[in-house]
């Protein structure tokens, strides 16, 4: 018989931040900064630790030059050339040590990956990423990949439970996504019935993963602000938040712009999508379904004013539980169970 889990589980939707009393005067005494030291590669990063995912929408050449401007992260999708790597890092150096090269787990991907790593130094993070965390293939590749770089901090995922985390870190990983099925383009919980609700998947991995000195990325479900803040609180906190849809929709961002009855939108989409299978594999494979669906986007400019104000959002989350640093956030908040959000009376117009 199967076995059910009757514990509760619960989404970004599920809980609110209670707030707190506060010395601070104001959301610009707030520092968002925070500097990790990872257990595998030895390395240390200074950053704001919110990381644009590894998605061709998103994980872009352009998206890095203005995210390396406020010191957070991106992971750059993994179709770029070698010839384009080089023309990147060429003109912008001082990014380099903001990225991530990403890679899947095929022996062609483990190739480009060499070849960028080798001709470009100065890149020092490798995000390996896969839809199922779970397969004994994708634990060898990350033992494969640490013992071809020993010195460089590796990202891999997606898993959702402590177990894995635990493994992949003893395999040879600093950094664990963690998020199956939150994005806001993924259809695997539909297509599969797989998955677990975000904030508990944060909470039960964040506690697995300090416990060995490991790291995570909470990946996907962030719609607001708050939602980014509330990663960062959950349990001791997530030590990055990796950003899909909110990142979506900008000049920055890759996917075709359309217009129509005057208004301009943006194709975003999951990687695990026919649209993306089509571009890069040639169709869906007879063996497989698509597990991404394709949106519209309307298009929002750029994106440094989504960053603002996404990193105002923080900065007053903090002021509210009176926490003078984002690495006092996790221990001054606490979380209350709540039926509603906002009040959805009306709609927004600008």
């Amino acid at each position: 018989m199967p076995h059910i889990d009757n514990d509760v589980k619960l989404d970004f939707k599920d809980v609110l931040l209670r707030p707190k009393r506060s010395t601070l005067k104001s959301r610009s005494e707030v520092d968002l900064t925070r500097s990790f030291s990872f257990r595998n590669s030895k390395q240390m990063y200074t950053g704001i630790p919110i990381i644009a995912a590894n998605m061709d929408t998103v994980g872009t050449f352009e998206m890095a030059k203005v995210l390396c401007k406020f010191s957070l992260f991106t992971a750059v999708h993994k179709h770029y050339s070698l010839e384009q790597w080089k023309e990147f890092a060429g003109q912008n150096p001082d990014c380099l040590e903001h990225l991530a090269a990403s890679s899947g787990t095929g022996s062609s991907d483990f190739e480009q990956l060499e070849q960028i790593l080798e001709g470009i130094p100065q890149v020092k993070y490798i995000c390996l990423d896969v839809a199922n965390g779970y397969s004994e293939h994708f634990v060898e590749f990350v033992k494969d990949v640490r013992k071809r770089f020993p010195g460089h901090t590796i990202m891999a995922g997606n898993v959702v439970t402590g177990e894995m985390v635990e493994e992949l870190i003893l395999s040879g990983a600093d950094i664990i996504k963690v998020g199956i099925g939150p994005g806001s383009v993924c259809t695997t919980r539909k297509k599969t019935g797989v998955g677990y609700p975000q904030l508990s998947a944060v909470m039960e991995c964040a506690d697995a993963a300090h416990g060995l000195k490991g790291h995570i990325i909470s990946d996907g479900g962030c719609s607001s602000p708050g939602d980014v803040a509330k990663a960062f609180v959950i349990g001791a906190g997530a030590d990055f938040v990796m950003l899909g849809g909110m990142l979506a929709g900008h000049s920055e961002s890759g996917g075709e712009l359309v217009e129509r009855d005057g208004k301009k939108y943006k194709l975003f989409y999951g990687m695990s999508s026919e649209t993306a299978m089509k571009k890069y594999a040639g169709g869906v494979a007879e063996y497989r379904a698509s597990e991404g669906k394709t949106v519209e986007v309307p298009f929002k400019g750029d994106v440094e004013h989504t960053i603002r104000d996404i990193l105002g959002g923080i900065r007053s989350t903090c002021t509210y539980v009176g926490a003078a640093k984002l690495k006092e956030l996790s221990r001054r908040t606490t979380f209350i169970r709540v039926t509603q959000q906002v009040n959805p009376s009306f709609s927004v117009v600008s």
